[in-house]
């Protein structure tokens, strides 16, 4: 295995990972709600609990790689290695390679608005 392709190791079991993804979603909801907006126009907008769980791995493998930032390649390995190794992320793996680029924490919305 190259290091392109490495991965970083199992950070949790899954069920000990979506209970983290949703103590984090709980908080940014909260944060959002005390700064007065309408959950109505922002829910939507954030990323599911699954979605987060494979965005937490992901900045896990860019921070084994010592930081560097993934070329699409890369990026497209690591997710798809998510996606092996934790099966029941799957589809939120596929969802966030582009099936639904309008959510704005999409990696690829914002490389298209810079």
């Amino acid at each position: 295995m190259t290091a392109d392709e490495s991965h970083a190791p199992r950070r949790a079991s899954l069920e000990l990972l979506r209970a983290e993804a949703g103590d984090e979603l709980s908080v940014l909801v909260h944060e959002r709600l005390r700064a007065g907006e309408d959950p109505w126009e922002f829910m939507e907008d954030l990323p599911s609990v699954d979605e987060l769980v494979v965005l937490l791995l992901r900045a896990d493998n860019i921070a084994a790689d010592g930081g560097a930032r993934p070329t699409e390649a890369r990026n497209y390995r690591v997710l798809r290695q998510i996606a092996l190794d934790y099966p029941e992320l799957t589809s939120a793996v596929w969802r966030l390679l582009g099936s639904e680029p309008h959510r704005p924490w999409d990696a690829a919305v914002r490389a298209d608005a810079s």
